[in-house]
């Protein structure tokens, strides 16, 4: 009796643990699934990728994009218009004037942004600073594009969006990107030292000391070695004092 408790406390205890890893991989496959490719423009590091949120509000996508990854800014709460801001992108988040339950997600580079949009339809949503950065103090930011949703009215130059083929679909980047890092050791065998041209010293940056080159006419007396102290010598020894006739 005893034996089948601890089982059954056993299988709980498992249960419990796995049971939320399985749930989080459900969210993020749906979380995923949820945006399909809808439209793409540009080319190069000039480009623009259109997303749809079906029956999600702008601020409801806004939430989920921030909580899977925080955005260096993010424009005032509104039901029909956001913006986040990360390191490599801006996301324009607008309500579809078609399907308003709908929220198209416009992920822009950088470039995209300064290239179309106006930096005076911005300073509505976001810093001066980050404006000011990101049009070069105002050589950018003269276009007139205002949003995927709005590229009948105001479109954008270099180009027009098209339904995106599947090689685009391949190569388009993920809306949020989940970071890993390394840490590269230096081979032994790189060559790090570094010769200065007439002392005859090589520095070893990898091993953080300084030697002397064999044959160096650097004298010992220089900066680098200083000449050892040494005691005066000293003799004792006997004598006597004549006069001179």
């Amino acid at each position: 009796m005893r034996s089948k408790g601890s089982y059954l406390l056993k299988l709980l205890l498992v249960f419990t643990l796995i049971f939320p890893l399985l749930a989080a991989c459900g969210v993020n496959q749906k979380f995923e699934e949820q945006y399909p490719l809808e439209s793409v423009n540009g080319s190069g590091s000039s480009t623009s990728y259109v997303y749809r949120a079906a029956g999600v509000s702008v601020p409801d996508v806004a939430k989920a994009l921030a909580d899977k990854e925080k955005p260096q800014q993010e424009s005032a709460e509104a039901k029909d218009r956001m913006f986040l801001v990360y390191s490599d992108r801006i996301i324009h988040l607008q309500q579809d004037t078609a399907k308003p339950e709908d929220t198209l997600i416009e992920v822009d580079s950088q470039e995209y942004v300064r290239n179309n949009y106006s930096s005076s339809f911005l300073q509505g949503y976001l810093l001066a600073s980050f404006l000011s950065n990101l049009f070069d103090n105002g050589r950018y930011g003269h276009g007139t594009y205002r949003g995927y949703d709005d590229r009948g009215t105001y479109k954008p130059t270099g180009g027009s969006y098209h339904a995106p083929s599947a090689q685009e679909k391949k190569a388009v980047p993920p809306m949020t990107v989940t970071r890993t890092g390394s840490i590269f050791k230096r081979s032994k065998n790189a060559d790090s030292s570094t010769k200065s041209g007439s002392g005859g010293v090589t520095s070893n940056p990898s091993k953080g000391k300084i030697t002397k080159e064999p044959g160096s006419s650097k004298k010992s007396g220089s900066w680098l070695t200083p000449r050892k102290s040494s005691k005066p010598k000293t003799r004792v020894g006997f004598g006597r004092v004549s006069r001179r006739r």
